[in-house]
């Protein structure tokens, strides 16, 4: 049965899937550490704290902050789940035009996650991702 997108069910469901494929796919392109503010998040308190860490090569998505990210992204639940599960680049910029998308530090390391297209286990693993979002 499909959960709710960041729901403290999806996120152990995400990392199960990224968990079956570790090690199989190509090095992650690029190394950031990133905190994200989800706001507007239609369940829970309204916003969510997460970061995404590739610093060792695999992506790991936690609850919580870093001390040491590098950049933070503040967005809405929607824009989230646009680029997150759905895989949609250009509701991505579109949101960043429009303001929907807040960056504090290096931008330059979140241009970077946009380059290069992703290995054949990254579109499994996406695919497996959609599969469980409600």
């Amino acid at each position: 049965m499909p959960s709710p997108f960041l729901s403290d069910t999806w996120l152990e469901e995400a990392k199960a899937i990224r968990d079956k494929y570790a090690g199989q796919g190509g090095a992650v392109p690029h190394r950031i550490k990133m905190n994200q503010v989800i706001t507007n998040v239609p369940f829970g308190d309204g916003d969510i704290q997460l970061h995404m860490d590739t610093s060792n090569g695999e992506m790991v998505m936690e609850k919580g902050h870093l001390a040491d990210a590098e950049v933070t992204v503040t967005t809405d639940y929607d824009t989230a789940k646009a680029i997150f599960v759905d895989q949609n680049p250009q509701a991505g910029m579109q949101a960043f035009m429009q303001g929907k998308i807040k960056v504090q530090g290096d931008m330059t390391k979140l241009m970077a996650l946009q380059a290069g297209a992703p290995d054949d286990v990254a579109r499994k693993i996406a695919e497996e991702i959609k599969g469980i979002t409600a």
